[in-house]
């Protein structure tokens, strides 16, 4: 059944229907199903945390990883979606640290790990619903309960799998390095990690004095953003090469060393300065220099506090020596190590605690976070005459990727990944992957890959995979463990859970003597967990060996831009590490959605419209297409825009709901007409000769194989324009153009034509747009199928559009050169209408004649061929085409563009302009032809002159016509009227006023009307036009035009102003008779009430069907009601008496009759019943011919669904020609679900014994509206509905 298309349609609430339709088929699910046998199509998806909930960053990687995934199952693969979580880590470590106002591992100490642990595992999920809810009602189909969360014990058995095949490799080593460290989460991060939260920051910017130990008048200068690092200074650093100068500060009269490139850092003019010395920094070496503080001067005998060499200090900042904390920065570090100042075993030199603070060893600052005593430290340095100068710098600097605190850079042990080894194997895997954009893979990707340091994966934390590492109290004996059993076999315990808690206190006996190995205490960083997933979400090796085998690498994996140096770098590592391949064979890469004002998304500022609002209000539909139609999916930046939503659905949704609607509109007029169903087979080919037919079907086949090509290239930016473009051309132009043919206003057979057409299209634009647009193509494509043809679908299951395969282009179809042929017509409308606009000419306001000048023959033939659509659109009488401008007067004049020749030009710029202006048009012609021209001998180009046509005195001109040009075609409009020509205008003004009125009525084509009207003064202007233009306005109203006055019951009234006339509407609908309603089922019927021990039941039992067969027996009865209720055997009772063999149940008709299981039902309940069915139910009546056949019908027929049939053999005999009414129980016993379409039509079918036949259910007996799917509800009950055989 098709319902009319409402004319407004609100997309959200539409949505929402469209998720209750998935919901009720289980959609996902059944898809899956479908697919089983297919190939496998390999998905990774990657997990978020759901501590927070999902923004527009999620919403477009989901949107796009949703578009692939349902390409890969609509081109014939099996795409298993599971969705993840990353449940460890800072995310979730730093909100309990909030929540319980823990601000060291003390803190946690008291609490106890287990309790910590505990905390954390509550809020691991805290969004999870909003996360499944947000998810599901923007349209991603991904599997929430198949689904991989990194806390689950398989998953991290799979992780620990990992590392061990990592340290049986040789790839994991422990050393104390300098490290980015968060002191908000008291934890070292990766390199990758602290690259992530950049900012622009002002930190204190101070020049410090070393005054030589020798010579203690002068001193070596250093520049450094850190003061809190000097009291951890043990050396100096200078660049051997470059040019060192003593100075003499002439305001002060002090001397100091410096890098003469930087003499700018101190002085800001010579004359501040003199210059008395030059040497190499290489004679600076070994000095030795007086400590800015004592906290560490033991250190002087191991060679501390004196200046070193090496070739990374620089002339691009600073003074060109630099101070060095080597526990404090990763060159320090190297170069004190290279020069013997400290050694890898010795005592750090590191008072700062995990939380910032200094400890006792810096005692004059003890307990000072370091960011704070910065201004200490200088006021100190200041009071002992050590402070040069000071000032402020603003500089990049790198904060917490989850606490959004500054990092500080700190040595401290770790456990690392070697990386470094295997840059190269790294570029070999990434070259074998194919990324979109490239440049990401090739540029920021490949870039950093290069530059790749060592992973330091260790977190001293507690809420995360711990490191199966057991080692000895001296470190020289280390055990790895790769999975529960070995850790079961070599602690002789039994774990269910692998978190802290659960296993730092098992030991392992040491092999060498050493006593007890013991866990080490750190937990794996959490992006280890999420690198590893392709194994870990399979639980492999341990189960799904075979699976994963066959399916990795994945085929597909899509995030945002700032995974170069996350998740996909990780993922990248380790399966290059385990397996020398990469991870994933395709990757889409999107940029980051910024807020409208280009700055990130905050919620603290509010810049920013909800996700939800913007679905709830514009649809989800619109937000995808939004967003996957913009520089997003190049991996550029989005500034998101609400009203761009919006602009979604005004000018692509509502042309295309429009053109869809226009459809079944006139598919139910063409109905109503012929009196006969219209089916659509897509595997016919359509015979028309008309080429705007031929047209749109060639854009079409042109536009499936160029999506299919441009989607397996995974360039989802390249073809949504196209998408997009072509919803345009379709209702803009070949349902514009088209509009008389649709509505029938040619013969039947092309009337039907075009409606295939039109159909064959939308079905294919739906089955293309819908991994873009689940929600309308699924809407459109619930009322199309109802047009389908069952032999177009054979054995598929078409309940939803996203069970179908997409189309096959069919490259036959393709007529290149009738789609330029029609592009050129489209050029020489729109040029068309733009003169018209220019002189403000309304279309509905015929003009003579419209001239086009194209130069070749062909192009000139196409132009006569479509003359029909170019004389209709631009309202014109003629068409000319010619290649003769002259004849018109037509000529070219140049315009120059000032702003380019006048900076290129400079002194000869008046004169070529001058040249310009008097150039000729055989001069021009050949510039256009050719594009280029000199002029006083400067060669010029397109974007240096402009041609303008001017229109002369030709032949065919008398100053009549306006002119105007797209480069390739000429169109000349004829701008003079005439009296008739203004008349027919004025009659288009009345068709227009009417059709207004009619659709403000909300009136159907399809509905019959009468049309009243007065134009005053009567008998005036706009009455004569009326009069004359009456058959034009008729036609196009298609209904009678009658003179007031109109009835007293009309249904709507307008007065309208048409040419200073008042032109009084009414519009009066035409009413069908209503036909009676019947009551109650047109079968004999009986309610069946089963009361049992444990339960009570109702159904219902037609005793026949059709109506005026013959009445079912008790036996036939008895076997029913066991059917019903699945029970083995069974007593009826009436009115409290059993009953027998010999009752007529014809008199116990509309009653209720009890059944028990053998027992006497108790006395409460020995009731007469008589009303209405108690299972809801509809009565048929069959349109078409009497039942045909022999219906032989299962004595079980009844018992599993709506029909009770008695199984009895119905005759063939004449009287089968008066059972043309049945009664069908909707659902029956009355717990059961409601019958589907598909049910309904198969009960019906066997009623009437049409098993086999194409069947359709209507509403009215008139057939304009068909029954759906969504129609099948309990407002159906007791309703008539109308059986048609096709």
């Amino acid at each position: 059944m098709v319902h009319p298309v409402p004319e407004t349609i609100n997309f959200p609430k539409e949505e929402e229907k469209i998720l209750q339709l998935w919901e009720d088929l289980d959609a996902f699910q059944e898809c899956l199903k479908q697919s089983k046998s297919r190939p496998r199509y390999t998905f990774y998806d990657g997990p978020p945390f759901a501590t927070g909930l999902p923004h527009y960053g999620h919403i477009l990687a989901g949107t796009i990883k949703d578009i692939v995934t349902r390409f890969a199952h609509q081109s014939g693969f099996y795409v298993e979606r599971r969705f993840g979580w990353d449940c460890h880590g800072l995310p979730v470590e730093y909100e309990i640290d909030k929540t319980l106002n823990i601000t060291g591992p003390e803190d946690v100490k008291k609490i106890g790990i287990a309790q910590y642990n505990a905390e954390c595992r509550k809020i691991v999920m805290r969004y999870a619903k909003e996360w499944e809810l947000t998810v599901k009602r923007l349209g991603r189909w991904i599997d929430f309960k198949n689904d991989y969360k990194t806390l689950y014990p398989w998953f991290m058995e799979s992780v620990w799998w990992v590392f061990k095949q990592l340290f049986d490799k040789g790839f994991i080593y422990r050393s104390v390095k300098v490290m980015p460290f968060s002191i908000a989460c008291h934890t070292p991060l990766s390199n990758f990690e602290a690259n992530q939260n950049y900012k622009d920051v002002d930190d204190p910017a101070v020049i410090v004095s070393f005054p030589l130990t020798d010579e203690p008048t002068v001193a070596l200068i250093a520049w450094t953003t850190t003061p809190w690092t000097l009291p951890s200074n043990l050396s100096i650093c200078v660049n051997p090469a470059h040019t060192y100068i003593r100075v003499k500060d002439n305001a002060t009269s002090k001397t100091y060393i410096m890098m003469e490139a930087r003499l700018q850092a101190l002085f800001k003019t010579p004359e501040e300065y003199t210059i008395t010395d030059r040497f190499k920094g290489a004679d600076l070496k070994g000095k030795t220099y007086i400590p800015l503080f004592e906290y560490f001067i033991q250190l002087q005998q191991n060679g501390a506090f004196r200046v070193l060499c090496d070739e990374y200090v620089t002339e691009e900042s600073g003074t060109g020596v630099v101070h060095q904390a080597p526990y404090f920065g990763a060159d320090d570090f190297r170069v004190c190590l290279e020069n013997g100042i400290i050694q890898k075993d010795s005592t750090p030199i590191c008072p700062v605690d995990s939380s910032g603070c200094f400890t006792s060893e810096v005692s004059d600052f003890v307990g000072m976070y370091v960011k704070d005593a910065d201004k200490h430290i200088m006021k100190l340095l200041k009071e002992r005459g050590r402070l040069v100068h000071s000032g402020t710098c603003r500089h990049n600097y790198p904060f917490c990727w989850r606490s959004d605190t500054p990092l500080i850079y700190k040595a401290v042990p770790s456990w690392f990944v070697q990386v470094k080894h295997m840059v190269d194997k790294l570029l070999k895997c990434n070259s074998q992957t194919y990324w979109v954009p490239d440049f990401v893979g090739e540029k920021r990707f490949g870039n950093w890959l290069r530059d790749a340091h060592d992973w330091a994966l260790s977190r001293n934390r507690y809420w995360g995979t711990p490191i199966p590492l057991w080692v000895s109290d001296d470190f020289e004996e280390v055990v790895c463990i790769g999975s529960l059993q070995e850790l079961e076999e070599l602690t002789g315990s039994k774990v269910t859970d692998m978190h802290r808690e659960s296993v730092d206190h098992l030991t392992i006996p040491s092999r060498c003597g050493k006593g007890s190995l013991r866990r080490v205490p750190e937990v794996l960083d959490c992006w280890f967990e999420s690198g590893s997933m392709p194994y870990a979400q399979a639980h492999y090796p341990f189960t799904s060996r075979r699976d994963f085998q066959d399916s990795f690498p994945a085929d597909f994996i899509a995030e945002g831009i700032d995974q170069t140096r996350g998740w996909f770098y990780t993922l990248l590592v380790l399966s290059t590490a385990l397996f020398g391949k990469p991870a994933f064979k395709n990757c889409i890469v999107n940029g980051l959605v910024l807020a409208s004002d280009g700055q990130k998304m905050s919620k603290r500022k509010k810049n920013y419209p909800d996700p939800l609002y913007v679905v709830n209000t514009y649809g989800a539909d619109a937000l995808r297409l939004y967003l996957i139609n913009s520089p997003v999916v190049r991996a550029e930046n989005l500034r998101f825009r609400e009203e761009s939503v919006r602009d979604v659905l005004k000018d692509v949704f509502l042309p295309w709901y429009n053109a869809y609607r226009f459809f079944v509109q006139n598919v139910q007029r063409w109905e109503q007409d012929e009196g006969t169903s219209f089916l659509y087979d897509e595997r016919k080919e359509i015979v028309t000769e008309n080429i705007m037919d031929k047209w749109i079907v060639s854009f079409m086949q042109s536009l499936i194989k160029y999506f299919k090509t441009e989607m397996a290239g995974y360039r989802l930016y390249t073809i949504v324009p196209r998408l997009v473009k072509f919803v345009d051309l379709l209702t803009n132009w070949y349902v514009r153009t088209n509009r008389g043919r649709l509505k029938g206003q040619t013969t039947a057979l092309d009337c039907r034509h075009t409606l295939e057409t039109l159909c064959g299209v939308l079905l294919s634009l739906c089955r293309l747009m819908a991994p873009f647009t689940p929600f309308i193509t699924e809407m459109m494509f619930q009322t199309l199928r109802h047009f389908l043809a069952p032999s177009c679908l054979p054995d598929k299951d078409s309940r939803s559009i996203h069970y179908l395969m997409l189309p096959e282009s069919r490259e036959c179809q393709i007529d290149e050169q009738i789609e330029q042929a029609v592009a050129r017509m489209q050029s020489i409308i729109e040029l068309g209408r733009v003169i018209r606009d220019r002189n403000t000419i309304p279309m509905r306001y015929p003009l003579k004649e419209v001239v086009v000048i194209v130069e070749s023959d062909e192009a000139q033939r196409d132009v006569l061929t479509l003359q029909k659509y170019i004389l209709e659109e631009l309202n014109v009488r003629t068409v000319t085409a010619t290649a003769d401008k002259s004849q018109y007067g037509v000529t070219l004049r140049a315009e120059p563009n000032y702003a380019v020749l006048g900076q290129r030009l400079k002194g000869a710029f008046k004169s070529v302009i001058a040249a310009i202006r008097n150039l000729k048009n055989p001069e021009l012609e050949n510039f256009r032809k050719t594009g280029s021209i000199t002029v006083e001998g400067h060669l010029l180009g397109v974007d240096d002159l402009r041609l303008v046509h001017t229109m002369g005195q030709g032949q065919g001109n008398g100053g009549k016509y306006e002119s105007h040009s797209d480069g390739q075609v000429l169109v000349l409009l004829n701008l003079a009227t005439d009296q008739a020509m203004e008349a027919e205008g004025v009659a288009r003004e009345v068709i227009n006023r009417i059709q207004k009125l009619r659709k403000k009525a909300e009136l159907l084509p399809t509905d019959e009307i009468k049309v009243y009207f007065e134009a005053r003064p009567i008998y005036g202007y706009l009455h004569s036009i009326i009069q004359e233009h009456e058959a034009l306005i008729t036609s196009a109203i298609k209904a009678p035009l009658q003179r007031y006055p109109p009835p007293e019951i009309a249904t709507i009234h307008d007065t309208a102003k048409v040419k200073d006339s008042d032109l009084l509407l009414t519009i009066v609908q035409k009413m069908s008779p209503a036909k009676p309603v019947l009551l109650g089922p047109v079968c004999a019927y009986l309610n069946l009430h089963l009361v049992a021990d444990t339960r009570q039941q109702q159904a219902v039992a037609l005793l026949e069907n059709p109506s005026q067969d013959p009445v079912m027996d008790l036996a036939g009865l008895t076997h029913l009601a066991c059917c019903l209720f699945g029970v083995d055997s069974c007593r009826l009772f009436s009115q409290g008496s059993e009953l027998t063999a010999d009752v007529d149940l014809r008199k116990l008709q509309g009653g209720c009759v009890l059944v028990t299981e053998g027992r006497l039902p108790k006395a409460d309940v020995l009731v007469s019943s008589r009303g209405v069915p108690c299972c809801p139910y509809i009565n048929v009546e069959l349109l078409t011919a009497c039942p045909a056949g022999a219906r032989l019908m299962e004595e079980q027929g009844g018992a599993d669904s709506g029909t009770n049939t008695k199984g009895i053999n119905r005759g063939t005999g004449k009287d089968d020609c008066h059972k043309n009414k049945g009664s069908i129980l909707l659902k029956n016993p009355f717990h059961q679900k409601l019958l589907d379409g598909t049910r309904l039509l198969h009960e019906t079918a066997k009623v009437f014994g049409l098993r086999g036949r194409n069947l359709r259910l209507f509403l009215d007996s008139a057939k304009t509206e068909e029954l759906t799917d969504p129609m099948i509800e309990s407002s159906l009950n007791g309703k008539t509905l109308y059986l048609a055989v096709v």
